[in-house]
């Protein structure tokens, strides 16, 4: 089998370089990887831009805590439109959804990409609460994803509490990625890591609330498919069939 003209000029444009290693000692295997996720996949998320496809990679990588392809797709990512605070924003994000013991190799690895690329640290801050207003601000946007039943969750448990105050105060309230941005790289990184199928199916109805249809979503989930493979796709196409 031979390299399609389509996946090898997505690969041309994702990096700069030729990727060494697989392609020396797994030829055929890269073929059959780059036809299947930069050709076939590609031709058939025509609703995913490229920026929002990396958006999808990116967060899928980071719950399967795949570091070594997360940091070679967070380059990527750079020629693909995506900005360093934007990459940033996702990595932080994900200690919300996979603790800091996963999320650290992964913002250690897109800082090794920055100062590789020339871009000075730290980044300018993106922060837009405060430690009196988190809680408030965070039930705002809970509000804002999925309705005023939530309106007073924060009450019923520590956890509601800092889920309203931390979780959704402190990240998602955040510049440089929008709300229905963040609800699909939280979509992502809960069906990556698998486990947590009543918070998938609560996120698929928010991804709806904010405007990522059912089809969008879909073929977001598509998108993803050569970084999560075919069970977990079916879980997520599940969810958003139900949600």
């Amino acid at each position: 089998m031979e390299l399609t003209e389509k996946a090898k000029e997505y690969h041309d444009r994702l990096f700069e370089n030729d990727l060494a290693g697989l392609e020396t000692r797994d030829p055929e295997f890269v073929t059959l990887f780059r036809n299947f996720a930069l050709d076939e996949i590609v031709e058939r998320t025509k609703l995913i831009d490229d920026r929002t496809r990396m958006i999808i990679i990116l967060s899928t990588l980071i719950g399967s805590s795949s570091k070594e392809v997360f940091k070679l797709m967070a380059s990527a990512s750079l020629n693909m439109g995506l900005s360093a605070i934007e990459i940033k924003e996702i990595s932080y994000q994900g200690a919300a959804y996979i603790g800091i013991g996963r999320a650290y190799p992964m913002i250690d690895s897109i800082n090794e990409v920055l100062e590789e690329k020339g871009i000075k640290l730290p980044l300018e801050k993106t922060g837009t609460t405060t430690i009196d207003n988190r809680r408030e601000k965070g039930t705002e946007k809970q509000v804002e994803i999925f309705g005023d039943s939530l309106k007073d969750a924060w009450k019923k448990s520590d956890i509601n509490y800092f889920l309203a105050s931390n979780c959704f105060g402190d990240y998602y309230t955040r510049e440089g990625l929008s709300t229905r941005e963040r609800e699909l790289v939280t979509f992502f990184i809960l069906l990556s890591q698998g486990g947590c199928d009543l918070q998938l199916s609560a996120h698929a109805k928010g991804n709806i609330n904010v405007g990522n249809t059912k089809e969008y979503l879909k073929e977001a989930t598509l998108s993803a498919l050569p970084f999560i493979g075919y069970p977990r796709t079916l879980n997520a196409l599940n969810a958003i069939e139900n949600a």
